[in-house]
């Protein structure tokens, strides 16, 4: 099931997790946006700089840390995604309960892992 996914924290960098999460998403056939400090292209996936309205989203990822994720908390309760995966580094109880608040599931967990394993 295709899941148009959201990489908050994208990177144009090979050795980011970033940069790695779109080319695997893109590989399993999921629909890919992507937003990061730079602009640029992984895998046919424009990265963009702005906070844009996309329509759609089933899950962001994020690749941020706890601080830096601060300035995207109305921007992603906006999205109404689905849910939201913490990736390794970017755990935020803070921003988990407003997430709870406004029905959109949690999952700390690694999506490079939830791919290769099916899980996604």
């Amino acid at each position: 099931m295709n899941k148009k996914t959201l990489v908050l924290g994208a990177s144009t960098n090979p050795s980011r997790y970033s940069f790695l999460a779109i080319q695997r998403l893109v590989a399993h056939n999921h629909d890919v946006v992507a937003i990061g400090l730079k602009e640029g292209e992984v895998s046919g996936v424009q990265i963009e700089k702005e906070k844009i309205p996309f329509e759609g989203i089933d899950t962001i990822t994020l690749y941020l840390n706890a601080l830096r994720q601060k300035e995207y908390y109305d921007y992603i309760v906006s999205l109404k995604p689905n849910r939201v995966i913490f990736n390794p580094g970017t755990e935020n109880p803070e921003l988990y309960n407003l997430l709870r608040k406004n029905a959109i599931e949690v999952e700390v967990a690694c999506t490079l892992v939830l791919l290769s394993t099916k899980q996604y």
